[in-house]
């Protein structure tokens, strides 16, 4: 099956078309980074818009980079959720409105399940089961995976998410938006234990996720300094050593509690070099990551995720459908969803 995948759930238009057969065979995305960063932030109304005149002419360039026609087409995916209503509803209804006039099946795909399961679009991909760590800017959780909707939730976030946590530090830092890779590419040259924040949770036996203290530590930091910024490169690094390690441990304690021995990675914060380095070393673990630029959003892992399950038969109707919050553990195997 040849698979359109059409991700428009938050900031990034991303299109891609993904073959059960030869696997992914284009791949485009348009971020909305310089749209938004006078406000330091997104802004869903101008996220909507954005969406709008972008998905037509990525659609052609997707097909033209295939070599395909949309009569070709068997399928397309969309993400139904989470993420902002607006964005999700231009995906929607192009991806439903498309399906129709092409007389094939369109499927929502939750925005997590796409980060979750990206690493299979690499080689050599993970084999099931495995934990999964998704870490990204709304979301931090460990998952136990047994197959494709066959999801345990193990830690879910508290409050701010590691991504979060990130782009907010990075703005007391006075850094641009996006602020994670900002804050990253500043703890570089930061000294490592120049100071020393506390790593949330990790004092107890629970995997759930709480950076919101953390941050405020970090801003407690940056105020005793006064008007002296000489010290921001080793805050960066102390909050950075912070997180990084708090989900390393995580992440130990997950695998030893499910007896897994394999370890996958994904959504934005996957991407950071640290983390990467820090996870790989683990002792007895197989770890996967996608590559960097499939961390972040991207339409590549909803053409997978959705080609997964159209091609073990699951179909729904024609209603558009935007689920702005949806919990991941909620997912049913392909197999055990009939018609709707």
């Amino acid at each position: 099956m040849r698979i359109l995948g059409i991700e428009t759930s938050c900031d990034e238009t991303g299109l891609a078309i993904y073959d059960t057969e030869r696997g992914l065979l284009a791949d485009r995305l348009h971020s909305q980074t310089q749209l938004h960063n006078d406000y330091g932030g997104v802004v869903p109304e101008l996220a909507s818009r954005d969406h709008i005149l972008r998905l037509l002419p990525l659609i052609d360039e997707v097909l033209m980079q295939a070599q395909l026609t949309r009569r070709d087409l068997d399928g397309i995916a969309y993400t139904e959720g989470p993420g902002l209503i607006g964005a999700l509803l231009t995906g929607a209804t192009l991806a439903k409105t498309l399906a129709w006039t092409l007389n094939v099946p369109a499927l929502g795909v939750h925005h997590l399940e796409g980060h979750l399961l990206a690493p299979l679009l690499e080689t050599p991909s993970p084999a099931f089961p495995f934990v999964a760590l998704i870490v990204s800017g709304g979301h931090s959780l460990l998952m136990d995976v047994q197959g494709v909707g066959r999801y345990e939730l193990l830690g879910d976030t508290l409050d701010d998410a590691a991504g979060e946590a990130f782009d907010k530090t990075a703005k007391l830092l006075g850094l641009p938006y996006p602020g994670g890779p900002a804050l990253a590419q500043l703890a570089q040259s930061g000294v490592a234990g120049a100071f020393k924040f506390s790593r949330p949770l990790t004092d107890r036996p629970t995997l759930d996720f709480s950076f919101s203290g953390l941050k405020t530590q970090v801003m407690l930091a940056i105020k005793a300094q006064g008007d002296d910024r000489s010290r921001d490169a080793d805050i960066a690094r102390g909050f950075e050593d912070a997180v990084v390690d708090t989900l390393v441990w995580k992440c130990q304690r997950a695998l030893h509690r499910s007896q897994r021995s394999r370890l996958v990675v994904a959504g934005g914060v996957g991407a950071n070099k640290r983390l990467r380095e820090r996870l790989l070393a683990l002792p007895q673990c197989d770890v996967y990551f996608p590559r960097p630029a499939f961390c972040t959003d991207n339409g590549a892992m909803i053409a997978l995720a959705g080609a997964l399950r159209l091609s073990a038969g699951q179909r729904e109707d024609s209603i558009i459908r935007a689920t702005p919050r949806r919990e991941l553990a909620s997912l049913l195997p392909p197999a055990k969803v009939g018609d709707d």
